[in-house]
């Protein structure tokens, strides 16, 4: 028999009470897809193993450390599985960049879908394909200067990204 989740209770890295509530009650744990995060409707299983669905806005995106409370009145505890972020430093480039590569640069990564956030100066990349294969599309963009790095997201940067539909 599938637990259906549709209750949110809050996160526990934002909410000391659902935090709480967490330690003293046994919880169910799924382990999702960071493509999981938009979706309505998910169905998964637990680490142990337990058929779940969760059932959600799609204009909530799921966190690491949300918490839903199932129909049978368990708790439901979320966690997003790492991914690696290819990452792009703006701190050391030349002020005498046109701006107009930039703005290519952002068009190119919003063209091919790949979801990107901006913060602190630097551009976060989630990776949807193999790292060679962005590289090459940021290189021929042609941006001198640009620091590429990569990066596993930090829960405390809590980075949301956007992505481009047509």
């Amino acid at each position: 028999m599938t637990e259906i989740a549709q209750i949110y209770l809050g996160n526990i890295h934002h909410n000391s009470q659902v935090a709480k509530q967490v330690l003293r009650e046994a919880c169910l744990e799924v382990s999702l897809n960071q493509s999981d995060r938009a979706k309505g409707r998910i169905h998964a299983h637990t680490d142990e193993g337990i058929a779940v669905g969760i059932i959600k806005s799609r204009d909530r995106l799921l966190q690491s450390g949300d918490v839903f409370q199932t129909d049978s009145k368990k708790l439901l505890i979320v966690r997003l599985q790492d991914i690696e972020l290819l990452v792009l430093d703006f701190s050391t480039l030349d002020n005498k960049i046109a701006p107009s590569k930039l703005v290519y640069l952002g068009h190119v990564l919003g063209n091919h879908h790949y979801p990107v956030t901006i913060q602190d100066g630097k551009i976060y990349v989630q990776l949807t394909t193999e790292r060679k294969i962005l590289e090459q599309i940021i290189n021929d963009v042609k941006v001198p200067g640009l620091q590429i790095e990569y990066a596993m997201p930090n829960i405390a940067h809590n980075i949301e990204f956007t992505s481009h539909n047509h």
